[in-house]
């Protein structure tokens, strides 16, 4: 009799040392974002407790997306096509945007207050058929995806007052996904967030500090390791992040390093699909679909030099809450390691591998 995913992962690690390494609660430091986590798997997570058992289901008659031309959105931005002339992907403005496109950068600081207008533009990306999550999509299928996200990211950056653009994607409510159509924005600041800026800072400072790049570092270091991989192909490793903020969040990181995600090119984007076609069919799969977000960190577009800096693909399933202690210390604990996390996502795409139309 074949044993199920969270059979095998319980095997594995009663019959090895690696789960008795982080048995024991420690807090890790997070050298992208200069901040701590706590790992806890004292208290007694198994990665079954994570699934989803509250799935929401798509109902084409609530697909707000379903026939974008009914829709009384604005006209579209981008449309990809297929050989018969059926689109494919669309691109238009978002339809309550949260940054104002039609107005100018103005100062609004109030005494010691700084505050400006929030300009910029907001847009949605949609995939054709709506019952589809992109965790199903082929890898050729979410290529195209993401060349839409270079492309439009390309425009975006070269209007005025544009200095950062955020692209991301919410799936399912717990992760803010208001319309069960999967969908992607992308969004334009007048601004540099603040988080965007701490990593910056940080990776700069690592290099002057140990006179390496960071991102280099771990990308060796996690290959090397291969603790915390969960896939690799010939340009991107994905791995649980040593000090993850959330239970089985990955990371898609370049092998060669590169600050501007805007810069790279086909074989770049196919390999980044393949990639996160897996880690996404991987939770879908050994999760029962939770929710999640993903986004793209790249460096900013203000013309500053971001040499020291890479860009990367981070995926945060929405499996547990974020509560008192976090609010209070901005201290997240994670109640799996992010060792066993890539071990249990591991076996699930082994099995896939073995059986194609597991799901």
């Amino acid at each position: 009799m074949k044993l199920e995913i969270h059979e095998i992962y319980t095997q594995k690690i009663q019959d090895s040392n690696h789960s008795e390494n982080y048995a024991e609660a420690e807090l890790r430091y997070d050298l992208f974002r200069g901040k701590w986590v706590l790992i806890s798997p004292a208290r007694g997570k198994k990665p079954d407790d994570f699934a989803n058992m509250d799935k929401q289901k798509y109902d084409k008659q609530n697909d707000v997306f379903a026939q974008p031309g009914l829709s009384e959105q604005e006209p579209d931005t981008l449309v990809y096509r297929d050989p018969n002339g059926e689109w494919t992907t669309r691109v238009f403005p978002n339809k309550f945007p949260a940054v104002s496109a039609e107005s100018s950068v103005l100062d609004l600081s109030e005494g010691p207050y700084p505050a400006m207008r929030a300009v910029g533009m907001h847009e949605v990306l949609i995939t054709r058929d709506g019952s589809r999550t992109f965790a199903l999509l082929e890898v050729v299928e979410l290529a195209e995806v993401i060349d839409a996200y270079q492309d439009r990211y390309l425009y975006m950056m070269n209007r005025k007052d544009v200095h950062s653009i955020t692209i991301f994607h919410n799936h399912g409510p717990a992760a803010g996904g208001s319309v069960i159509h999967p969908h992607s924005q992308i969004m334009s600041l007048p601004i540099v967030s603040s988080a965007i800026q701490h990593e910056v800072e940080k990776a700069s400072h690592y290099s002057k500090q140990a006179g390496m790049n960071v991102f280099e570092v771990i990308s060796q270091f996690e290959a090397d390791s291969g603790d915390r991989i969960v896939y690799e192909n010939d340009k991107f490793i994905v791995y649980c992040p040593f000090a993850s903020t959330r239970a089985f969040e990955m990371r898609i990181l370049p092998k060669n390093q590169q600050p501007y995600f805007e810069r790279i090119g086909s074989s770049e984007k196919l390999a980044l699909a393949d990639a996160l076609s897996v880690a996404l069919n991987a939770i879908y799969t050994g999760l029962n679909d939770p929710d999640y977000n993903y986004y793209i960190r790249t460096a900013p577009c203000n013309g500053a030099d971001y040499s020291e800096f890479s860009y990367y693909v981070e995926i945060l399933p929405r499996t547990h809450i974020y509560a008192g202690f976090e609010a209070a210390t901005d201290i997240d604990i994670v109640p799996i390691a992010p060792e066993d996390a890539a071990l249990f996502l591991r076996e699930v795409i082994e099995k896939k591998a073995v059986n194609p139309n597991h799901q």
